[in-house]
């Protein structure tokens, strides 16, 4: 028979209450850490394009409409948060979903606008693929590890 002063020890000792068991959520479930891995993927592949269009900008690449500076900036910060997003849902923090699902979402307009104007090759695969990573967000596993469930993969 325990006593009530060997149970608060037992609290105070158990890994859930320290602080660096608490920063990262239990076990994600393999739908969250592929969505996030594929959400990661698709913010670098932004940065890149942000470096790349600061490359041509300092190279005195010139474009009427659009400054390839400003460009560059917009895309550094929106896909540099994608990308901490995707690394935070793949290393098991609940926030990083709604990175990744705000993402998704905006990406299947862009699909179709691509797809409307010929470029079929890119529009296709990128609207697979942003359906499928909304797919493994919204799964019964996803779901239930977000709500805080001890076993996400029943």
């Amino acid at each position: 028979m325990s006593t009530e002063k060997d149970r608060r020890k037992k609290d105070e000792t158990a890994p859930e209450h320290s602080p660096v068991a608490s920063s990262v959520d239990p076990a994600p479930p393999r739908q969250i850490k592929i969505a996030g891995a594929v959400t990661s993927v698709q913010g670098l592949i932004g940065v890149i394009v942000a470096i790349v269009l600061v490359i041509r900008a300092l190279a005195g690449h010139e474009e009427t409409a659009i400054s390839g500076y400003g460009t560059a900036a917009w895309f550094g910060i929106i896909f540099g948060g994608v990308l901490v997003g995707g690394i935070a849902l793949w290393a098991g923090r609940r926030w990083g979903r709604s990175i990744a699902l705000v993402a998704q979402i905006l990406l299947l307009p862009v699909a179709y606008y691509l797809y409307t104007s010929g470029i079929t090759v890119v529009a296709v695969p990128m609207a697979l693929v942003s359906a499928t990573v909304l797919v493994m967000l919204f799964s019964g596993p996803s779901v239930r590890w977000l709500a805080g469930d001890s076993d996400p993969d029943l």
